[in-house]
């Protein structure tokens, strides 16, 4: 009686267990950085160009990889870099600068890499996300490059979630372009 109790409980585990793996993965993600609204820095008529540029190969954010079978890619639900370029975009002009086209000061921000790896097993998945922005400034006078980095490690049981995956992306983003926008080296040089 005991042995088909355990041979049950076993038979439902693995059952739950087939059925949670065959769960339904996003074909997009939000990509939404949350920067609250930053005092302290403001550019009197000052202006700038700015150029963001996706330098990946790869469109996707997310890359899940099993043994014997397939990466599963999720991307952006918005392209990456229109993201990048509209928060920065708008913050700048709360600061106080103009976006111009024609402006002598050019900001070009190239996105590196911006990517979620995720190893899954059957048991457990290892998640390392890395997001590399280099900004390039030019006044007209002078070149500033500065590269930005955030990267994390994580893991856990079982099967990672995306939407978790998907914050957790969202809080490096914010904080990386956080740290743009309030670069004392990038706010003094801009002429």
């Amino acid at each position: 009686m005991k042995l088909n109790i355990l041979i049950s409980k076993i038979c439902t585990f693995i059952i739950v267990l087939g059925l949670y793996g065959c769960t339904n993965i996003p074909n997009h993600i939000i990509v939404a950085p949350e920067i609250t609204t930053m005092k302290g820095i403001t550019h009197y008529n000052k202006q700038a160009q700015l150029n963001v540029i996706d330098m990946r190969t790869a469109n996707h954010i997310v890359q899940i990889m099993r043994k014997n079978k397939a990466n599963t890619l999720v991307s952006a639900k918005e392209k990456f870099d229109n993201t990048v370029k509209n928060t920065l975009s708008k913050h700048w002009q709360q600061q106080g600068l103009t976006i111009n086209n024609n402006a002598v000061n050019k900001i070009d921000i190239s996105i590196e890499k911006a990517v979620i790896s995720v190893n899954q097993t059957t048991l457990e998945y290892e998640v390392q996300t890395e997001i590399l922005l280099k900004v390039i400034v030019n006044n007209g006078d002078k070149t500033l490059t500065i590269s930005f980095k955030n990267r994390g490690n994580s893991e856990g049981p079982l099967k990672a979630d995306i939407a978790v995956l998907e914050r957790n992306f969202n809080q490096r983003l914010t904080k990386l372009l956080l740290q743009i926008l309030t670069n004392k080296k990038i706010n003094d040089f801009l002429t």
